[in-house]
């Protein structure tokens, strides 16, 4: 029985994955015009620059203790708990593209992101690509001392809540 189930789910994933190669396809494909008067085609929307952030990645390179919450109220406590962290720091590097070294959520391995700005003025820290993307975490504040910032996408926002971090002081 479930031998036969997976067999009819892979015979349908590649009868799908068939049908959507050939109406790509076609999409692609040039017929003649019927008219004499073709209408011009219309032109694809440009892919906005991507802004600048007014935070730049060499203010959160460093060391900090790494905290979260989920209510408001919890915000003072969670910058101590953050600080305490400051024993096992989370490390934020510099990438070699001007970037930061970070883990994306459920991530394993970090890797550069960039720092991008949005029309709106708010700050982000994401992959390449449009702004705000899935990916992309928000820099809900930032002063210096302290940054919390909050994941985009909703699963990985309630999951992970609002991550505050707060610089550690320089190793002695």
């Amino acid at each position: 029985m479930i031998r036969s189930f997976n067999a009819r789910l892979v015979a349908r994933f590649a009868a799908v994955s068939a049908l959507t190669t050939l109406l790509g396809a076609c999409g692609s494909m040039s017929l003649p015009s019927l008219s004499s008067n073709p209408e011009p085609a219309p032109a694809e929307p440009g892919v906005a620059p991507e802004m600048p952030a007014s935070i730049r990645a060499d203010e959160i390179v460093g060391r900090w203790g790494l905290a979260s919450f989920q209510n408001p109220a919890d915000r003072a406590r969670t910058e101590a708990a953050a600080r305490g962290q400051c024993k096992q720091p989370y490390v934020i590097g510099a990438g070699q593209n001007g970037g930061v070294i970070m883990h994306l959520a459920d991530q394993a391995t970090p890797q550069e992101l960039r720092l991008k700005g949005s029309p709106s003025g708010k700050n982000y820290i994401g992959p390449p690509g449009p702004t705000p993307g899935e990916q992309d975490r928000e820099i809900v504040s930032f002063d210096g001392r302290v940054m919390i910032t909050r994941f985009v996408d909703k699963d990985a926002g309630v999951r992970y809540g609002n991550m505050v971090y707060v610089r550690c002081a320089p190793r002695a």
